[in-house]
């Protein structure tokens, strides 16, 4: 498979992405809707095997291609399979849970790939070969790329928790967790992350990057707990855009134009969604936003 038929398979894919956006926006055309998700997001996993095939023969022999083909298909298998097991036994009213929960895996893999990336530059064409240094825009995109990932993953748990009402762990209860002094606490937390990141952009240090993703991990928790259980559908469609913008900047790490518009096109129509439930629901979106 050329590149320029990979190119134009992904815009095939970004097309379908954009009428499922069109499709969902009625009762009427969202089953239309849900088809063409289906379809774009097929297109675009068949055309990325077939990418990392093509750059794994690139980079080592045709045999170790093969073998990295089969780790990937292996994973497709076994997350397509719980993923369909898990949509078909879920009820209508745990729909919100489910969906918090698919996000987390989305923060999570955008966490793993940066990481991933951080470590083995050359291995996903960051750079040329080993030994060479990371450029400072694709550090970056990493930093934050890992740090959106790592709040998604963090607070769609959280999430998840309040939604389900299931488990007695103090903050998984629908109740707001709050405490003295918590947004200065949310608030050095940020600011941390933020001088970590621009010092990883700026020197490459690693200790730097692991220590903002881990801080983000923590910082996901602390804007997600004090918001009470029936802000939890504003939440999710928060969280719903961070995984957008999440995937967005891991696409441009990886030079991948399709992570890049579904990234996009998720996290803006999420950030809208937010935007719109808040006017609804009488919230201030910046509140939500903040962590109540």
């Amino acid at each position: 498979m050329s590149m320029n038929l990979i190119t134009l398979l992904y815009l095939i894919a970004s097309v379908s992405f954009i009428q499922a956006l069109k499709g969902l926006s009625h009762p009427t055309t969202s089953r239309r809707g849900n088809l063409f998700g289906m379809i774009g997001m097929a297109i675009a996993v068949v055309t990325t095997v077939f990418l990392v095939f093509k750059l794994g023969a690139q980079l080592a022999e045709s045999a170790s291609a093969w073998s990295g083909l089969g780790f990937i298909v292996l994973g497709l298998l076994v997350g397509g399979s719980i993923g369909t097991l898990m949509a078909k036994r879920v009820e209508m009213t745990k729909m919100p849970e489910l969906v918090a929960f698919m996000h987390s895996m989305i923060g999570l893999a955008a966490v793993f790939i940066a990481i991933a990336a951080v470590l083995e530059p050359q291995s996903l064409g960051i750079v040329q070969a080993i030994g060479y240094p990371i450029p400072a825009g694709n550090r970056l995109e990493l930093f934050l790329g890992a740090a959106i990932g790592a709040i998604t993953f963090s607070g769609s748990v959280i999430a998840f928790g309040k939604l389900s009402g299931k488990y007695k762990f103090r903050l998984f209860q629908g109740a707001p967790v709050v405490f003295a002094n918590q947004h200065k606490l949310n608030l050095a937390v940020g600011v941390a992350i933020l001088v970590l990141g621009l010092i990883y952009t700026f020197s490459g240090n690693f200790t730097a990057f692991m220590i903002l993703v881990v801080l983000a991990f923590v910082i996901g928790v602390l804007i997600i707990i004090p918001i009470g259980g029936a802000d939890m559908p504003v939440v999710v469609s928060m969280l719903n855009s961070y995984s957008g913008w999440a995937a967005a900047g891991i696409g441009f790490s990886l030079n991948n134009s399709m992570l890049i518009i579904a990234g996009s096109l998720v996290g803006s129509s999420g950030a809208i969604l937010s935007y719109i439930m808040c006017k609804a629901m009488n919230r201030s979106f910046f509140n939500v936003i903040l962590g109540g």
